[in-house]
């Protein structure tokens, strides 16, 4: 766990949330009374076999969503709607491809009433953290799957939301380029200090970028297990090579495939 974390206050709140889709015959209990803690500046990943509900919980915690019961609560308030608290990004990469990648960044700066001068600020400020200083007037069309993701965590981070939420954003992207934005991720999450909720597949990613690993049951989705994750920060990618990391990765592996194996009914 990140130094100090310990002593920081709970950020946001997932408590008994249990959601159904359908009625009747149709009935999927897709959550089933779910809770966790995410503390102010961690970085939580989710892990869990395909339709445990692990985007479904983004979505509640964006405000998409409303759970069947239970409550989610960002700085103790209940959220029952989206805001530009919360900030998403999702696997595809959702730019605006008319505009040109500094006004894709600066786009919810713009709507918030913000002076161009200062918008450009910000946004040349991400474009940099990101390695895409030079590609300002270039346009989405023109950009390769992981610049382009790059670009929608950059606007993300622009409008400087409380918790950035984020939902398998390397998920369609080659086992290279993943490892890059993995680390370029983390080198943003390290200056910015944003509280971080992030759901993916990837044992060996949830481990690398990860303060604590939540991994769930097969639906209904439960929490299964947490995990705190003993590497120190920074991180590189040697660490993946590590008797510690290795260790991590066999003893999650172990618990999704216990829950793999009853989603598939094996």
């Amino acid at each position: 766990m990140a130094a100090g974390l310990e002593k920081q206050r709970v950020k946001l709140k997932i408590e008994n949330v249990s959601k159904i889709f359908g009625d009747g015959d149709n009935r999927v209990v897709a959550l089933d009374k779910t809770s966790f803690e995410v503390k102010e500046g961690e970085f939580v990943t989710i892990l869990g076999p395909s339709g445990c509900g692990k985007s479904t919980i983004l979505r509640i915690v964006a405000g998409l969503t409303q759970p069947s019961s239970g409550k989610a609560l960002l700085d103790d308030k209940i959220i029952d709607s989206p805001g530009a608290d919360r900030g998403m990004v999702f696997q595809s990469y959702t730019l605006f491809p008319w505009l040109t990648i500094q006004k894709n960044i600066e786009f919810g700066l713009e709507l918030k009433g913000m002076d161009k001068a200062e918008r450009s600020r910000i946004a040349s400020h991400y474009l940099e953290l990101i390695g895409l200083k030079g590609f300002e007037n270039a346009y989405p069309k023109n950009l390769s799957g992981g610049m382009k993701q790059r670009v929608a965590i950059a606007r993300a981070l622009a409008n400087d939301p409380e918790v950035l939420l984020m939902d398998e954003p390397f998920g369609a992207l080659d086992a290279q380029t993943r490892a890059i934005m993995q680390e370029i991720l983390l080198k943003a999450w390290q200056e910015s200090k944003k509280t971080i909720l992030f759901v993916t597949h990837d044992v060996e990613e949830a481990i690398f970028l990860g303060d604590t690993v939540y991994v769930m049951t097969a639906r209904p989705g439960r929490i299964k297990a947490k995990i705190e994750v003993p590497l120190v920060r920074p991180r590189s990618f040697d660490v993946k090579n590590t008797p510690g990391f290795l260790d991590l990765k066999q003893e999650i592996l172990q618990l999704i495939r216990e829950e793999s194996i009853k989603a598939a009914n094996i």
